[in-house]
């Protein structure tokens, strides 16, 4: 990192990052707005170079937050991906919510989840979000009216 308060920060042991929020236009089209900051924790950001040093791995899809095009920033180094994201923690609404295998409410249920449960948000398109239970249960999608901040 540069000079300044992201470098202050870093050095600190958190980062910050600008919370998404996602809404919908009058023509049914997604609107991405940045507010903030968010402060992250500086582990979820790897601080070594980034580089692949030998064949992506084959982990196990239901488990770990890694797909075609894009994969949770601590797997860097682990898989080749074009993208790599930080998550955005968010919490399950206290009715509960079905964790769908894809972004279809005619999908497979991945699991039946709980209210208050925390969901790290890695992906936001066409009204669901794609991530993963906690730090380790499962990935999947959500939609997104299943999602709201997380209370302390």
């Amino acid at each position: 990192m540069g000079k300044g308060r992201g470098a202050e920060l870093h050095q600190r042991g958190t980062v910050t990052m600008d919370t998404l929020i996602v809404g919908q236009s009058d023509a049914n089209r997604p609107i991405f707005r940045f507010e903030g900051p968010e402060v992250l924790p500086a582990s979820a950001i790897p601080a070594e170079q980034l580089r692949l040093s030998g064949p992506s791995e084959k982990l196990d899809a239901p488990h770990w937050p890694v797909r075609g095009d894009l994969a949770h920033i601590r797997l860097a180094g682990r898989v080749f991906v074009p993208h790599y994201a930080v998550p955005m923690e968010r919490q399950i609404v206290p009715c509960g919510a079905k964790l769908f295998t894809q972004s279809n409410r005619e999908a497979e249920v991945r699991e039946v989840l709980g209210g208050g449960s925390l969901f790290n948000v890695l992906d936001i398109a066409g009204g669901w979000a794609w991530g993963q239970v906690g730090e380790d249960g499962f990935v999947g999608y959500l939609p997104l009216e299943a999602l709201e901040e997380r209370r302390g």
